[in-house]
């Protein structure tokens, strides 16, 4: 899926591609994403105090607040965000399950698609 976020101090989009993951976080965590801590500080998060992962990252990483978009759901929201050093290879970071919650997706009764909407 793909997420944009904006650019400090331009306001110029930087779109990132995430990995839709459902077995990520709960829905009572406190982040929705988990992003590379670059991208978040070029986006100028508004940092809030660690939380400690555990599974495809371990340890305690910083939260940011970030505007984000999902521009064809129209959906722009501020989201908080978990800063790690480096995303996953092919990826540019994680959509957690309570990111994924606020949103209904599957195939939509055509076995060939997969969709999303809000």
């Amino acid at each position: 899926m793909q997420v944009v976020l904006a650019l400090a101090p331009s306001g110029q989009p930087l779109p990132r591609t995430l990995l839709a993951d459902t077995g990520a976080g709960s829905v009572n965590d406190d982040f929705e994403l988990i992003l590379a801590e670059n991208d978040c500080l070029l986006c100028d998060g508004i940092p809030y105090p660690s939380v400690c992962l555990s599974g495809a990252y371990d340890g305690w990483f910083p939260l940011y607040d970030l505007a984000a978009q999902l521009p064809a759901l129209g959906f722009s929201q501020t989201i908080r965000a978990v800063g790690v050093p480096s995303a996953l290879a092919g990826f540019d970071g994680i959509a957690c399950f309570r990111f994924l919650n606020r949103f209904t997706f599957g195939n939509f009764g055509d076995p060939s698609q997969f969709g999303l909407e809000q």
